[in-house]
């Protein structure tokens, strides 16, 4: 789940109350890939301080404890920060200080853009590890996977590793199989999506022979575009074929969702059972980067 794809309107005319429900209905509506990053990136935009990033952060947070979620690893888009010239540090300070502030216990994952390239990337990974002990617990990747291929990271997940992080790379959403492969290749822990791997065979086996968990978002994939349907999207097939995922929302303001409401698409369209339900669940704890053994004890 990216932090800045979380914002409800409500919290966005909290952040800046010259917006109006209607234009941010306009301004957010997406049917393709492309206009999600254009929706991605206006959301971004009003982010102008830190305590903009705050708002944003308590207000999720509300609602995964509304939810019952105990534990929750979320993906600052870091390389945004940047990008808009903005104190990357100071943000994360904020956000870091209202998961504090909590019941939700919850660890950040700063995310580099890929098409931005390498460079940028870096920049976000020395600053991800100089907070490995303040709540970042992963480097991610993710934007448009086509326009910057996982090979231009191989050094700066090295980097990451070696400070400590776990690995985490956006692939196989808009792009086929091969970008799962070049993301493994880099030393991706977990993939962000993954869907294109239910065309390899070969693929399918290594992610379960190598337990490699795909972070599952159906009603992105379907807003975006890159699944026609709820119905033939993948999340069944890999499960049945065995391959390790979770279910998760991704942008939940952005394409109108929730993880209770993905769990119930799971149930209601995918036809997954309530003990599958519950083995997903517990995927979530146990592909977690962070220690959730007290969680997951208390949860089951």
């Amino acid at each position: 789940m990216h932090l800045e794809g979380s914002i409800e309107p409500l919290t966005l005319m909290e952040i800046d109350p010259s917006l109006t429900p209607d234009e941010i209905e306009t301004r957010t509506a997406c049917s393709s890939f492309a206009e999600f990053l254009q929706a991605y990136i206006w959301v971004n935009k009003k982010l102008e301080k830190p305590e903009h990033y705050a708002t944003a952060t308590r207000h999720l947070l509300e609602r995964l404890a509304a939810q019952n979620v105990g534990y929750a690893e979320i993906t600052l888009s870091a390389g945004v920060v940047l990008w808009k010239g903005q104190d990357l540090a100071a943000v994360y300070d904020a956000i870091w200080r209202e998961s504090l502030r909590s019941k939700v216990e919850v660890r950040w994952i700063p995310d580099a853009i890929r098409h931005f390239g390498a460079e940028p990337a870096m920049e976000v990974a020395r600053f991800a590890v100089s907070r490995a002990n303040d709540g970042v617990v992963a480097f991610g990747i993710g934007g448009d996977e086509v326009r910057g291929p996982a090979e231009w990271f191989k050094d700066v997940f090295a980097f990451a590793r070696d400070g400590g992080l776990h690995l985490v790379c956006h692939a196989g959403e808009t792009a086929g199989p091969e970008s799962v492969w070049a993301a493994l290749e880099i030393g991706a822990e977990r993939i962000g999506h993954g869907i294109a791997a239910v065309h390899d065979a070969a693929l399918m086996n290594h992610l379960r022979e190598r337990k490699t968990m795909l972070e599952i978002c159906i009603t992105s994939n379907v807003c975006t575009g890159v699944v026609p349907s709820v119905e033939v999207h993948p999340a069944r097939a890999l499960y049945e074929a065995g391959v390790p995922i979770t279910l998760n929302t991704d942008d939940p303001a952005l394409f109108r969702t929730s993880l209770n409401r993905e769990f119930e698409i799971a149930a209601s369209r995918l036809g997954f059972s309530e003990a599958e339900l519950e083995h997903l669940a517990e995927n979530a704890f146990r592909y977690a980067f962070g220690d959730t053994t007290a969680l997951r004890d208390a949860h089951v």
